[in-house]
């Protein structure tokens, strides 16, 4: 199946900014008010195929997005190469492993399902199991509508502790992976704008 032929969920843009008045760019945590309605909305998600949706704005596609650190609190550092499947990314770096998330249907809350996808992401990209993600923790969500791919997506942020030897590239032909120092992320320039909001928010303002 081709990836443009793949259900994804998606909110719509008018539900789950509130018609604009809770609109951002940038990274808002979950601690904020309307984060919280943010969240609340993501349970009335629809599934559409995702060719539809890369040029469509009107819906915001839910993206998983988790930021991992190790014991050393390093954090991990991707690179997309030319093997994975978002051109527009290639080249650039990133904090934050995911990708699309699909419905659960066996899921009883909407909890359930952006944890499963992230879990699954996790497992894809990096080879963490289920014990390994256990702790990942939701902090906020990400968003930047100056940007065409930003446009169209809302990303998920999620956190998580693992043991640098859990973790590895599983598909060396779209990731190389490397830890970084906290204070190395604010010097480097050539991240995805995701990434460099995120570091912007949590890592210079050191939260």
């Amino acid at each position: 199946m081709s990836k443009f032929d793949e259900m994804i969920t998606v909110v719509p843009r008018k539900l789950i900014f509130k018609n604009e008045a809770y609109q951002f760019d940038g990274f808002k945590s979950i601690q904020d008010e309307e984060t919280k309605y943010i969240y609340e909305t993501i349970s009335q998600f629809e599934t559409k195929r995702r060719g539809d949706m890369e040029e469509d704005p009107s819906y915001k596609q839910l993206i998983s997005y988790c930021i991992l650190e190790n014991e050393d609190d390093e954090v991990l550092v991707y690179e997309r190469l030319t093997g994975g499947g978002e051109s527009r990314l290639h080249g650039l770096s990133s904090i934050g492993v995911g990708g699309h998330m699909n419905d659960v249907p066996e899921a009883v809350t909407v909890e359930e399902v952006i944890r499963e996808n992230a879990a699954r992401e996790l497992e894809e990209e990096v080879g963490l199991n289920k014990q390994d993600v256990a702790n990942m923790e939701l902090i906020g969500f990400i968003n930047d509508d100056q940007d065409e791919v930003g446009k169209v997506h809302i990303g998920v942020v999620f956190k998580l502790k693992v043991n640098k030897s859990s973790v590895e590239a599983v598909e060396t032909d779209t990731l190389k992976i490397k830890w970084a120092d906290q204070s190395e992320l604010l010097n480097h320039k050539n991240y995805e704008t995701w990434s460099s909001l995120i570091i912007d928010g949590i890592y210079r303002r050191g939260e």
